[in-house]
């Protein structure tokens, strides 16, 4: 496992915390997909990855993917609908064209793994065990081909293979990503956790469509895609407190991840038992949201007395009666 490298935050200490051995600098994580390969918002003034504690690449396979046909991407009411299909340009140029001109000491970089079989997850996470990258983060919510397109990440069994080939792989740490999508989640997180994942990343995107009433076709040229953004908030805060029941016996940390625009929907998901918080669709139309975040939870923090956001990961109450 990548030892802890000290990393130079402008963030508050107060959100300096250890997630899997690796130096956080804020609870913040860039989403995968949301931020390309961490160098498509650096062109913003103003814009820094300094102010996340890590950035989770887009989705990378063995082999080069173009993607899905257009239309890929659509605004619903209070969210986004997205069929990009893993477009990326395969593992090996990433590791070799694209991480080296990556600046590790601004904050961590995540790579995401994605797949249509096992063999495929193994050797892309093999491939990424030999490179500088700090963590893997496995995307099961990618279809199996091998048994007819049904998705890994839907079946505690089919999750739990996944995680424990790519466990074999490498000895960097490993964040399983969950999908909503499933019948019961925190089966799915005991499952995984036995087969030795590290961390978890608590929701992908909710299953959704829009249809064009003109022509009566699906807008989205897949014609279903992922929902994510504030519409899908309450469910991925409810997934993040079922999975935190299974993973705090383990000491296993969540990155929560769902609709998050503010540092209240953030404290929210930390409360909820996620160690870090996930942004991604809410860039779109406010890059400079993380600095307002990381500001928003440390004067939360200052307010209440607690000296690091540590001590505020999973302190639910019980309801009012």
């Amino acid at each position: 496992m990548r030892a802890m490298n000290a990393v130079s935050h402008p963030a508050h200490d107060s959100l300096r915390f250890d997630f899997c051995g690796l130096d956080f600098g804020s609870p913040i994580v860039l989403l995968s997909g949301c931020v390309g390969f961490g160098e498509e918002y650096t062109r913003i003034e103003g814009f820094s990855n300094r102010d996340a504690g890590a950035i989770v690449l887009k989705g990378t396979t063995q082999n080069p993917r173009l993607g899905n046909a257009p239309h890929r991407v659509y605004e619903t009411s209070s969210g986004m609908l997205n069929a990009i299909g893993l477009q990326n340009p395969g593992v090996e140029h990433v590791v070799r064209r694209i991480l080296p001109d990556l600046d590790f000491s601004e904050t961590r970089f995540i790579a995401n793994v994605s797949g249509s079989t096992i063999e495929e997850y193994v050797a892309v996470t093999r491939r990424f065990d030999q490179s500088p990258i700090d963590a893997i983060e496995i995307n099961i919510s990618c279809p199996n081909v091998k048994e007819g397109g049904v998705a890994f990440g839907n079946y505690p069994d089919m999750s739990a293979q996944v995680v424990q080939a790519c466990r074999r792989a490498t000895t960097k740490p490993i964040i399983t990503k969950l999908s909503p999508n499933q019948t019961d989640i925190r089966e799915n997180a005991r499952r995984c956790i036995e087969a030795g994942t590290d961390a978890f990343a608590v929701i992908n995107t909710v299953m959704g469509m829009a249809i064009d009433v003109r022509t009566r076709r699906p807008i989205i040229g897949n014609t279903q895609g992922g929902l994510s953004g504030p519409a899908i908030k309450p469910i991925a805060l409810l997934k993040v407190h079922q999975v935190y029941e299974v993973a705090r016996r383990h000491h296993v940390p969540i990155i929560g991840q769902g609709g998050i625009t503010n540092a209240t929907d953030a404290l929210e998901f930390i409360i909820a038992g996620a160690s870090a918080v996930g942004v991604g669709t809410a860039l779109f139309y406010d890059p400079m949201v993380c600095k307002k975040i990381n500001t928003g939870i440390a004067e939360y923090l200052h307010a209440g007395g607690l000296k690091n956001v540590t001590e505020l990961v999973g302190s639910l109450q019980s309801p009012a009666r």
